[in-house]
């Protein structure tokens, strides 16, 4: 056993993810931990889809800036100490254990969440390192969510909104918004990106009860010149405060570019905090940027790409980016999805948008998986190229989608499947993983 293994067994040894989230706990844990979270400042990042690259962006410029930052972020893949970033690095087992352990010392009679227990030993890791600028994403909604516990922020990022989670934000869009606006705080910029745009009423809303400083990058800033590549993005940027010419970034697909418009927007206002920002950090931090699992190459020959998007709107950036990068080229996908996502309607976009061959899968050990075949008889509802298939284990369906011949293969619909492939090494099946794209 090694200690992530070991970090993992304290954490659900000492946390119950059947209780209610609520900042009630969190908030009496990290008061016993004398307030990590406030010993420095902080980005907080909430949305449906986005915010992970939108943080890895932020995060990247402020290291580029020269200020010692951390970046947390959920889920991981592979373990937990892909979650907090030191300056683009992980920390060691036993620095997250020591961190977690001292939560655990003093948090007496209160129950944490797994995900409370973890953010707390991450707000704990940060000060230890002596961190400047806290990048923080919350794991779920944002009114409620552990990482809204943080006094010292310095900008709020609201990503796209969509539908997801709706067991625990509510049935509507309008629901699931009113969660993540609540994080703007009085005088401090709150950076919207403005989609879903039926949205930017309510928010404006919010940020008039708050005293928030609104900024809503869909109607202030605008891209241009933008140029998508299987080896990056190139575009203009243009915003009241800052204009960038032939930007580029190492994050591939067009959503990215939005993604990256709402970090330079966020940037831009974060300028007057981390006054160390200059032209050439942002340009260093945007184009050094990593966010592993979203529309990843893993292998060139074949063409085998990762990608962790589990919702409708997720999926469906996906597919467009697929389609633009490599409009030549006829996908196999391997698909996963846990049972209570739209997989039905994800299915339904892969289907008309790249016309695939299908090869459904699970997540081993997982019951929240959907089973192949409760994946296949949502697929014959739609047309395929090849008559889809059910494996047991995604190497199988990796395995068998080469062997058919396939040479691009799209690996999708669910991050936990993303971090089993890439824990289980799936991608030694292939070969040539040097070689140029196609």
């Amino acid at each position: 056993m090694n200690n992530f293994d070991t970090l993992e067994k304290l954490l659900y040894a000492n946390s119950d993810n059947r209780i209610i989230p609520g900042l009630e706990r969190i908030s009496r844990l990290l008061r016993r931990m004398n307030d990590p979270q406030n010993s420095f400042k902080s980005v907080h990042i909430v949305g449906t889809n986005g915010k992970g690259s939108t943080g890895a962006f932020i995060s990247s410029v402020l290291s580029a800036s020269g200020y010692r930052t951390g970046f947390y972020s959920s889920p991981h893949l592979e373990s937990p100490g892909e979650r907090l970033l030191i300056d683009g690095k992980e920390l060691s087992a036993d620095e997250w254990l020591e961190a977690v352990n001292f939560a655990v010392s003093v948090k007496g009679e209160i129950v944490p969440s797994y995900f409370e227990l973890l953010t707390a030993g991450a707000f704990e890791l940060a000060r230890r390192a002596g961190i400047e600028a806290g990048v923080i994403e919350a794991g779920l909604g944002g009114k409620l969510d552990a990482t809204n516990t943080m006094s010292n922020t310095a900008c709020s990022v609201i990503a796209s909104i969509s539908i997801d989670h709706t067991e625990y934000l509510g049935p509507t869009l309008e629901s699931i918004a009113g969660e993540k606006f609540a994080v703007v705080r009085e005088n401090v910029p709150a950076v919207f990106s403005g989609f879903d745009e039926s949205l930017v009423p309510m928010f404006l809303e919010a940020c008039r009860e708050k005293g928030a400083l609104p900024f809503i990058v869909s109607k202030d800033a605008r891209t241009g010149n933008v140029r998508v590549t299987p080896g990056g993005n190139t575009f203009d940027f243009y915003s009241p405060e800052l204009e960038l010419k032939d930007l580029r970034t190492g994050l591939i697909g067009e959503y990215q570019v939005k993604n990256a418009a709402l970090a330079l927007s966020a940037i831009s206002r974060l300028r007057g905090v981390f006054p160390k920002i200059s032209e050439s950090s942002i340009r260093e931090g945007m184009i050094s940027a990593k966010w592993p699992g979203r529309l990843e190459i893993v292998s060139k020959k074949p063409l085998i790409i990762l990608d962790g998007g589990h919702n409708l709107d997720g999926v469906k950036n996906l597919c467009r980016s697929v389609l633009e990068l490599w409009p030549e080229r006829n996908f196999a996908v391997v698909y996963a999805a846990m049972k209570d996502k739209d997989y039905v309607g994800n299915l339904a976009e892969i289907s008309a948008t790249l016309k695939p061959g299908l090869y459904a899968t699970c997540v081993p050990g997982m019951t929240r998986s959907a089973t192949p075949d409760e994946l296949l008889e949502a697929a014959g509802n739609f047309d395929w190229r090849n008559v889809p298939e059910g494996f047991a284990t995604p190497d199988e369906a990796v395995r068998k989608a080469i062997d058919d011949g396939n040479d691009s293969v799209l690996i999708c619909g669910s991050l936990y499947m993303t971090g089993w492939v890439k824990r289980m090494n799936v991608i030694q099946f292939c070969v040539n993983t040097t070689q140029e794209v196609q």
